[in-house]
């Protein structure tokens, strides 16, 4: 295991094009820098949605890792949504979005958020944290209200928990409440602590 770190000691670098998820790492209050990492998203033929997740954090992680000049503390995540056996994406407009919500309606949709953590010596840590969502019935006036007032666009699922979408659920279910947005903070502060950074 490393030293005790503080983050001002420690470069710390979030592979991630995510605004939500610098924001949520802000929360901890460490001094960071925001990477975008550039891989292929596209899921392998049926491809679990736990597993793509799982595998794209990965990437995230070891792209941005190799194009590191220094040492650092990466952190990469990744999140999916199933509907049963339906993998649920980003839907780019609103029309997918409508119709992704109006899918949702009266359903219960598990998100898998997967996060990889490395210092680039020893093995990378690793885990999914799963959310079930169970959605209220919405009527099509209330999942296009919903859409054009949050404009959820680039949001798996097409709603933003943070924000007005919360309205959207009648229960969550998991370990980490965080990790809905899109980075597992209770995990990450964990992972973060084996690596020798300590929040507080």
């Amino acid at each position: 295991m490393t030293k005790n770190l503080t983050s001002s000691q420690t470069r710390i670098i979030l592979a991630s094009s995510s605004r939500y998820r610098r924001i949520q790492l802000q929360q901890l209050q460490l001094n960071f820098e925001a990477v975008s990492p550039s891989i292929d998203e596209t899921p392998l033929m049926s491809e679990p949605a736990a597993t793509l997740a799982s595998r794209l954090a990965a990437n995230k992680g070891l792209t941005v890792s190799r194009s590191s000049d220094t040492p650092a503390v990466i952190i990469a995540s990744d999140q999916t949504a199933s509907l049963g056996d339906t993998l649920l994406g980003k839907p780019g407009n609103e029309p997918r979005a409508i119709e992704q919500l109006q899918a949702c309606s009266g359903h219960t949709v598990v998100f898998h958020t997967a996060l990889w953590v490395s210092n680039g010596i020893e093995p990378a840590l690793t885990d999914t944290v799963d959310t079930i969502v169970k959605f209220r019935k919405l009527s099509k006036q209330q999942v296009t209200s919903y859409i054009k007032k949050e404009q959820p666009l680039d949001c798996a699922g097409s709603f933003k928990c943070e924000g007005l979408g919360i309205s959207l659920f009648e229960s969550i279910q998991s370990e980490d409440p965080s990790a809905l947005i899109g980075l597992p903070l209770i995990r990450l502060t964990s992972f973060l602590n084996h690596f020798g950074i300590h929040v507080i």
